[in-house]
């Protein structure tokens, strides 16, 4: 029996898929895994108990991972199940930053109350919200992972010419393009030659701010930039002396901030990305999913602290070892196991920075005491032994 801590709402989608051997409670005890969405747990005590922390979506903000990583919690985030709803509403951004439509829809509210004079009040006053269409144009993408593919190979079904950059592309990735996005190797061709940009890249120190003053210069006048992914990729004071100067044509965004709320040319929606049913429920279902096979088999996907891991089940019982990446250790504990008289039938070990990650399968029983040596073994920090 495990028990699941949640610390948000989760979708009833994802809790059906943990079944009758988990116990799932906001309040329950010494929690063997907690599902969160935007809960903060940075000033959280983690238990002893705590082996692996899911959160239903993609942004790990509100999770202390160096911590995690220290204590061996496992920390897995949901890449991809919001990336339709998000994609969604970057082509609406796209839509609503040519031509006037919310501008539009607020000045119609004006005209209540003019009885049969609205027809021609509308007439006479609809030039005010032209603006282009977005067929023809050519919509640059940074960064093609989940979201900026999906988003490219729509802008293409709609008629656009789409460039897209992302200097760490996979291989998986460039086969799900379409073959008429042009990949391109530097920034610098993306802002020359597009009429609209999109920004989808993780904040990191080398892309906060990488729409700077700097580089709006390199656009094309009139430009017009979305950014549904993170608020530090703009510097809002470039982006508004930009719109100032009319040099960017329209800004939209999913991160309000108080200095560009309310400013000429910047539409501002109030963090809509993943908000969808849909989405809450792909979240929570690759969630749980994930939360499972790492308490049952000790496999790990989608983990932003632990190499990615999984292998089927070959022996009688499974060792996971979660240790410091550090020369000899792997070696150290296959020793171990064999001093103990276990015999390995399967293993995979991978790395991740400054940690790494082993699975052992072996023909026979763990005992405690082969378990409780490995676990002194020095840069060993958690052993899981699954029968």
């Amino acid at each position: 029996m495990f028990n699941i801590q949640t610390l948000n709402k989760i979708s009833a989608a994802g809790l059906s898929r943990l079944g009758d051997n988990y116990t799932v409670a906001d309040d329950v005890q010494s929690p063997d895994a907690i599902l969160v969405r935007s809960a903060a747990m940075h000033d959280m005590e983690m238990p002893e108990s705590l082996l692996a922390i899911a959160r239903a979506g993609a942004g790990v903000n509100n999770i202390p991972l160096d911590k995690c990583a220290e204590k061996g919690i496992v920390v897995f985030n949901t890449p991809g199940a919001n990336a339709n709803a998000v994609k969604e509403l970057v082509l609406t951004a796209m839509l609503i930053s040519s031509r006037d439509v919310v501008g539009g829809i607020e000045w119609a509210k004006t005209l209540k109350g003019n009885g049969d004079a609205v027809g021609k009040m509308v007439e006479k006053g609809k030039s005010q919200f032209v603006g282009p269409e977005i067929k023809g144009k050519t919509l640059g993408v940074v960064g093609l992972g989940a979201i900026g593919i999906l988003v490219a190979n729509a802008a293409v079904a709609l008629g656009m010419n789409v460039i897209g950059y992302d200097p760490f592309l996979s291989v998986d990735n460039a086969l799900r393009i379409s073959h008429k996005v042009r990949h391109v190797v530097s920034l610098d061709e993306i802002f020359a030659e597009c009429d609209y940009i999109t920004v989808h890249v993780p904040l990191t120190p080398d892309t906060k701010g990488v729409i700077n003053k700097d580089n709006i210069s390199k656009m094309k006048d009139g430009v017009r930039i979305i950014n549904y992914s993170r608020a530090d990729l703009v510097v809002s004071a470039d982006i508004i002396a930009a719109l100032e100067e009319g040099k960017v044509a329209a800004y939209t965004t999913d991160f309000a901030t108080d200095d560009i709320i309310g400013v000429k040319g910047i539409i501002v929606t109030p963090h809509l990305g993943a908000s969808t049913p849909e989405s809450e429920d792909n979240c929570a279902e690759m969630a749980a999913d994930e939360i499972k096979d790492y308490l049952e088999n000790g496999n790990i996907k989608n983990s932003v602290t632990l190499p990615a891991v999984s292998m089927p089940r070959a022996g009688k019982e499974r060792v996971c070892v979660i240790h410091k990446n550090v020369p000899s250790i792997l070696t150290t504990v296959t020793a171990a196991l064999s001093e103990t008289g276990n015999n390995i039938e399967s293993m995979d070990s991978k790395s991740r920075k400054d940690y790494a990650y082993t699975i052992l399968d072996v023909a026979s029983d763990v005992t405690d005491a082969a378990a409780d040596k490995i676990a002194a073994i020095d840069g060993v920090i958690r052993v899981r032994v699954i029968k």
